[in-house]
């Protein structure tokens, strides 16, 4: 194994271990805030553990919080849609991942914004896949403990989003991303996502929005797969 392919592999573990302790702290606010809003402990865990995804959870409790049991089926709905990128991002993980039954399960159930993210913006297959299963095995436990904490502390803690230490995650996940940001076609892309979003958000259900984007990017990608195919990154070899 060459020095560079080592220190790929470590620079992704590292960005790895990073980005999942800047998004758990938001974990303590859902927590808090599943609590408050009349969910019991062991169902505030059962959605991180079960579902383990932000958006769809804090959605999920923000519905139901305000519109009761009642409101169930808008709030599962809202829930799924958020949930629809992490099935759309299986496509892009699924070379990286590799093959095993048990493996992919595992990382059907880890594939968020978080783990694609770090595992996608390698320079290698090898570097990737150990970026991938660093921040997902970091974050669903880091995520875990914090809805843990916020739920048992309750009201005591709030949401963290006064402190404003949910802008951390944000700041790490656009440090991850930058890099890919200053070029030309990922700047167009994620510009054109910016303007779809805020036209359709104050149109739609929540969730559509996401969807959308995520459909006009696959669109994209394709698109210019058939002009010029895309050879994945090139997997090192022990030397």
């Amino acid at each position: 194994m060459t020095a560079d392919h080592t220190a790929q592999i470590r620079l992704a573990k590292s960005q790895g271990i990073q980005v999942a302790l800047a998004v758990s702290v938001s974990g303590i606010s859902f927590g808090a805030l599943a609590v408050v809003s009349g969910f019991s402990l062991w169902q505030t865990m059962v959605l991180s553990l079960v579902m383990f995804s932000g958006a769809s959870q804090f959605a999920l409790i923000g519905i139901m919080g305000t519109g009761g049991m009642g409101a169930w089926v808008p709030a599962v709905f809202t829930a799924a849609l958020l949930g629809l990128r992490n099935g759309l991002y299986g496509l892009r993980m699924s070379p990286i991942i590799g093959p095993g039954g048990t493996k992919r399960a595992l990382a059907a159930q880890w594939t968020v914004d978080e783990s694609t993210a770090v595992g996608s913006n390698q320079a290698s297959i090898d570097a990737g896949r150990a970026g991938f299963w660093t921040t997902a095995v970091a974050l669903y436990i880091g995520w875990n403990l914090a809805t843990l904490a916020g739920a048992l502390l309750g009201d005591v803690v709030g949401d963290v989003r006064t402190y404003g230490l949910d802008a951390a995650a944000a700041a790490a996940f656009l440090g991850l991303v930058w890099p890919r940001l200053k070029e030309g076609e990922p700047a167009f892309v994620a510009l054109g996502a910016a303007v779809v979003t805020v036209v359709l958000l104050p149109a739609v259900p929540a969730g559509i929005p996401v969807v959308v984007v995520a459909a006009v990017a696959i669109a994209v990608a394709l698109w210019r797969h058939r002009r010029s195919p895309i050879r994945p990154p090139r997997s090192e070899s022990p030397s």
